[in-house]
């Protein structure tokens, strides 16, 4: 097999990918399995490096958002969750509402396994509001040791309850079963459903079908008996299994929302598939037609491992809904640990949510804008801001009064001149953007740039995690990389275990005013970067040994020739919402 770019993801005490065969059949699965740690409770949580303001629990392991929805009033977000301890196993649906998506109550779960058809798990999937205002949800279970997926439904026990606190797994589950000829241990995670002019709703799988990736689409008329479709609704060669696929549509103009269902001439569709070879997602923007159910991704998109992403870092397993309540759509990711397992049995924990985003179609039409829930802004404290600061090459100017670790940074930065930007090298148009960054990222010298924050920092001890820009010249005019480097964001003398990548990628922004935007969200383990008003974001999980709680430093820095300026910066101290 092709192991994952993510090289920490790749070295599992035994990786369950590739690792069974029953009857002959190929059984596959996506998470490293460590039996002998998944039962292990935690005993004393650590709480160096837990999240202030990110979606954690108080305890073990966490990963896929699931069934993300508004529903009379309250947010709820369900997700997979080890009740047992910090690795993955057990998995089960955990749940938690919101009135306003930072602040958590948690609920007891919502699906756990105990039936035929999800006895030996609860996997991903999503959830649907009916006519009526009748919400259900649909997820994969397994039924047998060898991981065949079915997939099933849960209704609430009482649709007027406003938590949804009990559901119901009716006994004429699974809904449905792989047919012959698809891979039954590669046929999981149920998108939200949309209903097509013709009155059948629609929802896709996602599988794999000679080294294909499939988003298998089936059809129904009253959301229990489904059919599949002859085709697929859009399909991929060479990428691999498709995991948790996502499929909405967009307006073409304006940041409102659609419900899954929104169709019409001003309306685009995006598709998204998780591709469990590189641990990354991907999307593309094209059209749908109702007539013969298929997706057509727009002329220039790009559907292999270098096509475009929500977030060019530790970001995966995202699922998006449509916030009715404030006519918006918004996407949540998972973000995993980079250190090992036996670091996450020590600290009791491991993954966190990143912070929600409104999601809209960008102006150009070429990919989609990102930005953090407006309710985020509510945790701001403790202002402070610096005016026109130039920084010379070499210079680090502190950011001081407002608490490093757990921080809001919104900056402007200019320069007068793009005559000191670099050559783009010819070369690398056959790297990823994170590789450019590994040689001309953050801890380099350039002519315009590289430039912007040190994040988590002790400069003392040489520890710091840059989020930067550098700017290059080519025959058709600038490229712009972004980078978010973790190589040297931990001195902890575990390092060469640590997955501490040179995160990238290329941000396609009017530089006519010279000027670029960045706003970084600073909490602890995580660094959550938003370029250009985010038309580019990076997230980095590090672990740094001195930059932690109040020893944490923030520098707006510049490593190139050309003078930066820092026309506004204005950060803010985060406080801790409740948190589960």
């Amino acid at each position: 097999m092709e192991l994952p770019r993510n090289l920490n993801w790749a070295l599992p005490v035994f990786f369950l990918l590739s690792s069974l065969v029953s009857n002959g059949v190929l059984v596959e699965s996506s998470h490293k399995v460590y039996i002998h740690l998944q039962n292990e409770g935690a005993v004393n949580v650590q709480t160096v490096h837990r999240t202030g303001y990110h979606f954690q629990p108080p305890m073990h392991w966490i990963n896929d958002p699931n069934g993300p929805m508004y529903f009379n009033g309250h947010y709820h977000l369900f997700y997979q969750y080890n009740p047992k301890g910090a690795v993955w196993g057990n998995i089960i649906w955990a749940h938690s509402v919101s009135k306003d998506l930072i602040n958590w109550i948690p609920l007891k779960p919502a699906i756990v396994w105990s039936k035929p058809f999800d006895q030996y798990g609860a996997w991903s999937g999503s959830a649907t509001i009916l006519p009526g205002n009748k919400p259900v949800i649909l997820y994969t279970g397994i039924i047998d040791p060898y991981k065949t997926q079915v997939q099933n439904y849960a209704i609430p026990a009482n649709y007027s309850d406003p938590y949804l606190e009990e559901w119901i797994k009716p006994d004429d589950n699974p809904l449905i079963v792989a047919p012959i000829g698809v891979n039954k241990t590669l046929f999981r995670d149920p998108s939200t459903a949309w209903m097509g002019q013709d009155g059948h709703w629609r929802i896709i799988l996602g599988g794999v079908r000679k080294h294909r990736g499939m988003a298998y689409l089936y059809r129904s008329r009253d959301f229990k008996k489904w059919i599949k479709a002859k085709h697929p609704l859009h399909s991929v060669a060479g990428d691999g299994n498709f995991e948790c696929p996502d499929f909405y549509p967009v307006q073409v103009t304006g940041e409102n929302g659609l419900d899954s269902s929104a169709n019409g001439p001003n309306v685009k569709y995006v598709f998204k598939a998780s591709f469990d070879k590189t641990r990354f997602e991907y999307y593309s923007i094209g059209t749908w037609s109702h007539v013969d159910d298929k997706y057509v991704p727009d002329p220039g998109m790009v559907e292999t491992w270098k096509g475009l992403r929500y977030d060019y870092g530790n970001f995966y397993a995202s699922k998006s809904f449509f916030d009715h309540g404030k006519n918006r759509r918004i996407v949540w990711g998972w973000a995993n640990e980079s250190d090992t397992p036996e670091d996450d049995m020590t600290k009791g924990w491991a993954g966190i949510q990143l912070i929600p985003r409104k999601v809209w179609l960008d102006p150009n039409g070429k990919q989609l804008l990102q930005w953090p829930v407006e309710e985020l802004n509510t945790l701001r404290t403790n202002h402070t801001q610096l005016r026109n600061q130039q920084l010379a090459k070499g210079v680090w100017n502190k950011v001081s009064g407002i608490t490093a670790a757990q921080a809001d940074v919104e900056v402007v930065f200019s320069f007068p001149s793009l005559d000191k930007a670099e050559k783009y090298e010819p070369c690398w148009n056959d790297l990823y953007a994170e590789d450019v960054c590994a040689i001309k990222g953050g801890l380099s010298e350039g002519g315009l740039g590289p430039f912007g924050l040190a994040t988590l920092a002790s400069k003392a001890d040489g520890e710091f995690t840059p989020v930067s820009f550098t700017i290059f010249k080519d025959d058709k005019g600038y490229k712009v990389l972004f980078c978010s480097d973790a190589r040297r964001s931990s001195t902890r003398k575990m390092e060469p275990k640590l997955y501490r990548p040179s995160f990238g990628g290329w941000v396609d922004v009017d530089l006519s005013q010279k000027k670029i935007s960045l706003r970084t969200l600073i909490d602890h383990s995580v660094v959550e970067a938003f370029a250009a008003g985010g038309k580019t974001v990076i997230s980095s999980r590090v672990y740094p040994e001195h930059a932690i709680y109040d020893k944490a430093e923030l520098y707006a820095f510049n490593n190139g020739t050309e003078i930066i300026t820092v026309e506004n910066l204005d950060a803010w101290s985060m406080k801790r919402p409740q948190m589960n």
